[in-house]
């Protein structure tokens, strides 16, 4: 980057910092304003009904504290509460593309409340963090690339390509309001992404596989996602004269013989294009047990004891809820379970069940879809828009490889993947191992220097990518 460029960016990005003194909440730093943004609890339930207050909010000081970004963007609010913006580029022959992250965060239990450091919707600065419940997932996504527009516009960057801006409000229980909306009504408006940019993984401070130093992960798939219902039912009665089996040993039968037979693992696809990227960077003996026969063949069985490694290799088998009984001396006349499967690119959620029902092998359990989607497609990891998120990451972590993986969550990918060409899902900040359980956990926190590092990155790529090829 020139001396020149360097110093335009940074008079305007120390413009953009100083341009909401006026805001009601008085933030005048991208932390603060973070930190302002997490105290609106914009919490999704799965029954309940979402705060609207909290939302509409949301809006409300998004709008206030990037005034250049919503001068220039339209905005547009999609299904009542997600966010679409639309910066036109000057070459409409170009594909756009989307940035996107989501406004909601998960509950906070009420018996959590009190392991927090700082409380949840607090939205604290301590210790060289920011804490609250979305500092990671995700209103970072969402605040930094605001940051990162805001300071482009006041540059006066004007993109060849069409960017645009989607924060969808229901992610964290599938997005089908939200980022479902948001992919429609772009859908019929004829937009055909060049590619699309979500959350999904980031960089690993402390390495993987034996790799020292940092790696930086960009998820070029997801897994899919089937629930399942299981029912067994019996004639009841009372305790003192029990059957054999009743509807509980029935169903845990039926649970055992799943948990005991898990489905094949899957050693190619995104998984082979992980272990191709990553085997300069491991040590001998770790890229030889995994790339070389006989030694890969054994490896199955490490990645099979490891939940992580287990989780990218194959459709795994969770059960998650179960329930039956009303009273200690009644046989239940009804035992249910509900087993949900994360399902690896090459099985389909059809053929799951059906193996399902080969392993369950009772005709008398009862086997109900609740909800299914199926495994994404891959996005390419040598596309000329994988090489530019690739430079973007290098300009925050010069020395981290960058890696393509497998998304084992679920993202709003799943809908936005549809209308683009390649859908990309990381984000650019750093976390420590230890630091996972945070996310949906307790103390949710990121750090200063990486919330810094995340607006240089979507600046970069905006510049980049948006820029005339």
């Amino acid at each position: 980057m020139s001396f020149r460029n360097t110093m335009t960016r940074f008079a305007a990005f120390a413009l953009a910092c100083t341009a909401v003194l006026g805001s009601a909440s008085g933030a005048t730093t991208p932390a603060e304003r973070l930190a302002a943004a997490l105290q609106y609890p914009t919490v999704s339930h799965q029954t309940a009904d979402l705060d609207e207050t909290a939302f509409l909010g949301l809006h409300r000081y998004l709008e206030q504290s990037f005034p250049q970004t919503h001068a220039t963007l339209k905005r547009e609010v999609i299904a009542g509460y997600s966010l679409l913006y639309t910066w036109p580029g000057r070459d409409g022959s170009l594909a756009p593309m989307l940035l996107t992250s989501h406004l909601d965060v998960v509950p906070v239990s009420e018996a959590s409340r009190g392991s927090w450091e700082h409380p949840p919707f607090a939205g604290a600065i301590a210790d060289g963090y920011v804490w609250g419940r979305g500092a990671v997932d995700d209103k970072v996504g969402v605040l930094a690339t605001l940051e990162a527009v805001e300071a482009l516009v006041v540059a006066g960057f004007e993109p060849e390509r069409t960017v645009y801006l989607a924060f969808g409000h229901d992610e964290e229980v599938g997005g089908p309001a939200g980022a479902g909306a948001i992919t429609r009504t772009l859908a019929e408006r004829g937009v055909r992404l060049w590619f699309s940019l979500d959350e999904g993984m980031l960089i690993v401070e402390d390495g993987l596989f034996g790799v020292a130093g940092p790696i930086a992960l960009i998820g070029i798939a997801e897994k899919g996602s089937l629930s399942l219902r299981l029912t067994a039912r019996a004639k009841g009665g009372h305790s003192s004269m029990p059957p054999p089996t009743g509807a509980i040993g029935r169903l845990a039968r039926a649970i055992t013989a799943l948990e005991s037979n898990p489905m094949p693992l899957r050693m190619g696809g995104v998984w082979e294009e992980t272990v191709r990227a990553l085997s300069p960077h491991l040590p001998f003996r770790t890229r030889l047990f995994l790339t070389t026969p006989p030694f890969s063949w054994m490896a199955r069985g490490r990645l099979s004891a490891d939940p992580a490694a287990n989780a990218v290799v194959r459709t795994t088998t969770a059960v998650t809820m179960a329930g039956a009984g009303t009273k200690v001396n009644i046989l239940p006349r009804e035992a249910w379970a509900v087993v949900n499967f994360r399902v690896v690119p090459g099985d389909d959620t059809g053929a799951v069940v059906e193996r399902v029902r080969d392993i369950i092998d009772d005709p008398e359990i009862e086997i109900e879809v609740m909800s299914a989607s199926e495994p994404s497609a891959s996005a390419s990891a040598r596309s000329e828009a994988y090489q530019l998120l690739a430079g973007a990451i290098a300009e925050i972590a010069p020395a981290a490889p960058v890696i393509p993986a497998l998304v084992v969550g679920g993202t709003d990918s799943k809908h936005y993947g549809q209308i683009a060409d390649d859908a990309y899902r990381f984000t650019p900040i750093r976390l420590r191992t230890e630091d996972r359980s945070r996310i949906h956990g307790v103390n949710e926190r990121i750090s200063l220097d990486s919330y810094r590092e995340a607006i240089r990155f979507y600046e970069t790529l905006i510049e980049s990518a948006a820029s005339a090829p």
